[in-house]
């Protein structure tokens, strides 16, 4: 039986999460819409002031790591504040490759990101799922999430730079 490890990235695990990175995009239909890289994650989750916490799922068996991927798994997070509840966690991505979800997921009975949210105070951890990955929205729902576009009525909106640009541009005329 194969055992997988759960540890926190290091900065030169950086092409191995980006590849899972480009993989989950690709899954999700939408790969033309990365823009990060390899570098990109380095300067942005390591040094002095991280703008994320990620957790990586390294193969310890020897015989697979030779024939596969190091890394097969990760779970990238961020604080966000809610005015109303105070530190939250946003789980941006979640991602086990398909060939080792499995065992995976026997060993550790979900993200160790639940343990990071209970231990450093946050009021909740928050993510978004596509309407479309029954998988996803299943198997965090048999976990007790709470779907709170139907529960509560709320939408994820979002502007991009060109957006925001021609906001301005409306605001000064």
């Amino acid at each position: 039986m194969a055992v997988y490890r759960v540890r926190p990235a290091e900065p030169e695990d950086c092409e191995e999460i980006m590849r899972m990175i480009q993989e989950l995009a690709e899954y999700e239909k939408l790969q033309d819409q990365v823009k990060n890289t390899a570098e990109g994650l380095r300067r942005d989750g390591f040094g002095s002031a991280p703008l994320f916490h990620c957790l990586v799922v390294q193969s310890e068996d020897e015989d697979q790591r030779a024939a596969g991927p190091r890394l097969v798994g990760y779970a990238l997070s961020f604080f966000i504040y809610s005015t109303w509840e105070g530190r939250s966690l946003h789980l941006e991505d979640l991602y086990i490759m398909p060939e080792y979800r499995g065992a995976c997921l026997q060993q550790h009975r979900g993200c160790q990101e639940r343990e990071s949210c209970l231990s450093l105070g946050c009021s909740r951890l928050q993510l978004s799922v596509l309407d479309w990955n029954h998988t996803a929205i299943s198997f965090y729902r048999s976990r007790g999430a709470r779907d709170l576009t139907q529960e509560e009525g709320w939408r994820v909106l979002r502007f991009i730079p060109e957006d925001l640009k021609r906001m301005t541009l409306n605001d000064s005329n």
